[in-house]
């Protein structure tokens, strides 16, 4: 398969990126509603890899990732939510994908991880549950590529009381004074109950990436809400110019 990494890279620096979640889409039909993600001028796909163990859900296993890879051309920006790392890494590393992200929480060797898939030529960056402050990146925060904030306890988005924290616009505020104030370009996603009014507050600057999943998407209508989703985009684009 082609460099994937090379080809692609300008769209890590596109504002107000659109990232569907994958496990967000029908799982009996994946390869046709990524299609309609294609169509849609959408430029990455967030993939969750969960262990059943770190939170209670494991939807999609890598297997189903390693198949969809040979399947599109589109980025994988990879979140694992997994209590021991080492293994989902390697494997997400072989399959070929662009970004990996690993909690901060269960990671024993941040700056080592870091290092490691920096060293294969993928994009590497930290997830923080919603609680977990930001202290924790003070020394490694240079290192990443992207700072994935949590709004809702990973794993927890089929509970249906599950909401947005209620200190989720501070937190997300504080790690941008923190990246300006360092001077770097480390991009900011935000993952949970993501709504078209998060993306109007936060496109223009403030997050540099959305996770969309079923607040924004819905699967018998995924064209029709991907086509709302692109006008937003578009619409704060063009109004921050």
């Amino acid at each position: 398969m082609a460099d994937l990494v090379s080809a692609k890279t300008d769209w890590w620096s596109k504002p107000c990126r659109l990232s569907p979640s994958l496990i967000c889409l029908d799982l009996c039909n994946l390869e046709r509603d990524v299609s309609v993600l294609e169509e849609a001028g959408i430029g990455q796909i967030h993939v969750d890899i969960l262990d059943g163990h770190f939170s209670p859900s494991m939807p999609l296993g890598l297997d189903a990732v390693r198949q969809l890879r040979a399947k599109t051309d589109l980025p994988f920006e990879c979140h694992v939510m997994t209590t021991a790392n080492d293994y989902f890494v390697d494997e997400l590393l072989d399959i070929g994908v662009q970004q990996i992200v690993v909690h901060a929480e269960t990671e024993p060797h941040i700056d080592g991880m870091l290092k490691r898939i920096h060293a294969h030529g993928v994009r590497a960056g930290l997830a923080l549950k919603p609680a977990t402050d930001l202290s924790i990146l003070s020394y490694v925060l240079d290192m990443c590529d992207s700072v994935l904030l949590m709004l809702i306890n990973p794993g927890y988005a089929f509970m249906r009381g599950e909401a947005q924290v209620g200190y989720a616009e501070r937190k997300i505020l504080d790690l941008r004074q923190m990246i300006t104030e360092r001077g770097l370009k480390t991009e900011i996603a935000i993952d949970g109950r993501i709504a078209q009014a998060d993306i109007r507050r936060y496109g223009a600057g403030t997050v540099d990436s959305f996770v969309v999943g079923s607040t924004c998407l819905r699967r018998g209508e995924l064209r029709e809400s991907l086509a709302d989703l692109q006008a937003l985009r578009k619409k704060i684009i063009e109004e921050s110019k």
